[in-house]
């Protein structure tokens, strides 16, 4: 499937976590400035998350980033449910405070560019 998005997605080994809502950490499957998309078991997924809800993502980069741990305001966009996986769609809606963010982004924009 062709995504047609303005800015690229890059694929992530991050973790992140929504508090209260998802059980533990769940896999950050891609981020870019405007959005990210979370990839976890069918189990972990409770049916807390409703799209057009806005929502804090704790994210956690691959330690070999060397980038802290920082969290993003979002807005769930869409939600595919499948017997293995459960993928969450989200898009920005507030820039973070502090480098975390951007600095994990252009970590990533780098490491697409080599590979």
């Amino acid at each position: 499937m062709r995504e047609n998005r303005i800015d690229p997605r890059f694929k992530t080994i991050g973790r992140a976590r929504i508090a209260d809502i998802l059980e533990g950490d769940v896999l950050l499957k891609n981020l870019s400035i405007t959005g990210c998309c979370l990839e976890c078991p069918p189990s972990y997924y409770n049916e807390k998350i409703k799209t057009f809800e806005k929502y804090t993502i704790d994210i956690k980069p691959e330690k070999i980033a060397s980038i802290a741990e920082f969290h993003i305001e979002v807005e769930c966009r869409w939600i595919r449910k499948r017997d293995s996986l459960c993928e969450i769609g989200f898009q920005v809606v507030a820039s973070p405070k502090g480098r975390g963010f951007q600095n994990y982004v252009d970590y990533l924009t780098y490491h697409s560019s080599i590979i």
